[in-house]
């Protein structure tokens, strides 16, 4: 696989991500908690992926700078701003609401997953945006 492939499949990972979160919710909101805990369990593992397909390909290529201007430029540096500090704190949150699920914790998991849910799911989908935003809608500055 070239590097050049990475950006789409870091992308289709946080994608995957958010799909996930989403039916899990859906799943945990009708009482399916088999399908609940299948569909978390795939979301934290695309998150794994995710974050070392994404240490890898930075690691190798480095930065990649966004060449948008005009009003795009600010709402892309909003984005990916809340993006990075909130995707710091997601490994942490995810760990802790799966551990209190795994301890059979079931209220201290609900409290706290109603924190790392949409923290968690604006991480993936604000990846998506950026990728877009970055690979997409313009091209990169630096080639990779």
């Amino acid at each position: 696989m070239s590097m050049a492939h990475f950006p789409a499949l870091i992308a289709s990972l946080n994608g995957l991500s958010a799909l996930l979160l989403l039916f899990g919710y859906g799943f945990i909101k009708n009482k399916k908690l088999i399908a609940h805990k299948t569909c978390m369990g795939l979301a934290f593992l695309s998150s794994v992926v995710f974050l070392g397909c994404y240490l890898y390909y930075h690691a190798h290529v480095g930065v990649n700078h966004f060449t948008g201007q005009g009003w795009i430029r600010p709402l892309y540096f909003f984005i990916l701003i809340t993006h990075t500090i909130l995707a710091v704190i997601v490994p942490i949150l995810a760990v802790w609401t799966l551990a209190r699920a795994l301890r059979g914790e079931f209220e201290k998991h609900r409290r706290i997953a109603r924190i790392t849910f949409p923290i968690w799911l604006y991480v993936s989908v604000t990846g998506v945006v950026v990728y877009w935003m970055l690979y997409v809608l313009y091209i990169p500055a630096v080639s990779v």
